[in-house]
């Protein structure tokens, strides 16, 4: 086949045998940071189940005992249930609602005998209310604090992996990309890293796909608002005016998921793209879409597929990065945006569980700086923790950044260090000139926090 056939006919060469992509269940729309400021039931629903609980109460009472609707002189108060389980799965405020409720509709039934109300009764059914809504309080409490906490470790892990992958990825296979490709993934990376937002970047993605993934004619477009800007941000090749109601560009958006022209055959036949791939960060917020109108056949594979999917999500990654970090960044521009990001996303899980974080801040004097401890200390730190080494003009000090740790989780950490320094030089820290210090990051802003790094870099005491 000569390279004229090759390029000519994309459509017709893929309807013949484009590999497929398994569809992957969506899971919707997030904000910048996922689930972390997910709420409960909406106050309607409370209401409308309250309400509707009591009013089943007091229909069954009046047709089970109708000259006793309320069962006030039997041996068990049945209305009442219905309160208690409003308590039970809303809280306190749901139970007393519904008391209230089983009190108006008494009053209303015995209108000429308030001389008569039941007091012992309804004083003890508001007691079991208020005593099961405050344990279904502190139990849902306690429920959304650990489901923050694990969404905030799955997309910990999801960025884990991620990188895990590209790093698999680039070692595995680097004899085939230094023969048959003109960088390594390496450099792909090293490339794509700090272009993240600015003019540029969309020009140098695009031009990186195009080398590894052999595009011929695509382009990037910004998303707003669930809508595709018809204007692109960076193209290569010959690309079309955009079809925004394009079948394969409508999964895309719907799905949040890359999309191949294979995947549309059975019910969308006329799309006139081959891949539609949305750029999203890892809580699935959506800033673009690339949209890819020809690439040679034998390009579509589930290879490609992948490296598109990871170029993609590593530079919006650090779009992600950019948008949060930037304030901590603009107070403080020696801190790396990485370490910003991970402290601004650690200080709101404080503000929506409770549970806060700490730094330990190894201050390094001249004579440990002239032993390169700082370098060796950095070395040992734990995998999930972020580090900013701030280099002073006499000292220097280490941050790392422990996410859900406490004042113990920080003082093992410095009984590690302490052991090592122990059995590497026969010295405690002290004797070395390592000072750790310990800095709490509790829900307020970070940036207070945070300055303490610099001014430690600086002390001359």
């Amino acid at each position: 086949m000569s390279s004229e056939e090759t390029s000519t006919s994309p459509r017709r060469r893929i309807l013949a045998g484009a590999a497929k992509r398994p569809q992957q269940r969506s899971h919707g729309p997030l904000v910048l940071l996922g689930k972390l400021a997910a709420t409960g039931a909406r106050p309607g629903v409370i209401v409308g189940e309250t309400v509707l609980l009591s009013l089943l109460a007091l229909a069954l009472g009046l047709v089970a005992s109708p000259e006793d609707p309320l069962w006030t002189d039997a041996a068990f108060p049945w209305p009442w249930l219905a309160p208690v389980l409003a308590a039970l799965r809303y809280g306190p405020l749901a139970g007393l609602g519904g008391a209230c409720l089983l009190l108006l509709g008494w009053l209303g039934l015995n209108l000429d005998h308030y001389d008569r109300f039941p007091q012992i009764y309804f004083l003890g059914g508001l007691i079991l209310v208020m005593l099961v809504g405050e344990f279904s309080s502190l139990w849902q409490s306690r429920t959304r604090r650990a489901e923050i906490m694990q969404v905030y470790l799955d997309q910990r892990l999801e960025h884990l992996v991620r990188q895990y992958y590209l790093l698999r990825l680039s070692h595995d296979r680097l004899e085939q990309e230094l023969i048959g490709r003109p960088m390594s993934m390496r450099d792909a990376l090293s490339a794509l890293r700090g272009t993240s937002g600015s003019p540029e970047g969309s020009a140098v993605l695009l031009r990186l796909l195009s080398q590894y993934c052999q595009l011929e004619s695509a382009a990037l477009y910004a998303v707003r608002d669930e809508h595709l800007d018809t204007a692109p941000l960076a193209a290569i090749g010959k690309m079309p005016e955009l079809r925004r109601h394009d079948a394969l560009l409508e999964q895309a958006l719907e799905t949040r998921k890359l999309c191949h022209i294979s995947q549309t055959l059975a019910n969308q036949p006329h799309s006139q793209y081959l891949v539609a791939a949305p750029l999203l960060d890892l809580g699935g917020t959506i800033y673009g879409m690339l949209v890819v109108d020809e690439m040679p056949f034998f390009s579509l594979q589930e290879e490609n597929l992948q490296t598109i999917n990871l170029l993609l999500g590593y530079y919006t990654d650090g779009l992600a990065t950019q948008a949060l970090s930037q304030p901590v960044v603009q107070a403080l521009p020696e801190c790396p945006p990485d370490f910003a990001f991970e402290a601004q996303r650690l200080s709101h899980v404080c503000q929506t569980t409770l549970v806060g974080s700490v730094m330990v801040a190894m201050e390094f004097l001249p004579r440990a700086i002239e032993r390169d401890l700082p370098q060796q200390i950095l070395r040992l730190k734990r995998e999930l923790d972020e580090s900013w080494l701030c280099v002073g003009a006499e000292r220097q000090v280490l941050a790392l950044l422990m996410p859900l740790g406490d004042q113990a989780t920080a003082e093992g950490y410095i009984n590690r260090i302490e052991h090592w320094s122990q059995q590497r030089s026969g010295q405690p820290l002290s004797a070395s000139g390592v000072f750790p210090h310990v800095i709490a990051l509790d829900g307020r802003s970070p940036i207070e926090a945070l300055a303490r790094i610099p001014r430690l870099a600086q002390s001359h005491d």
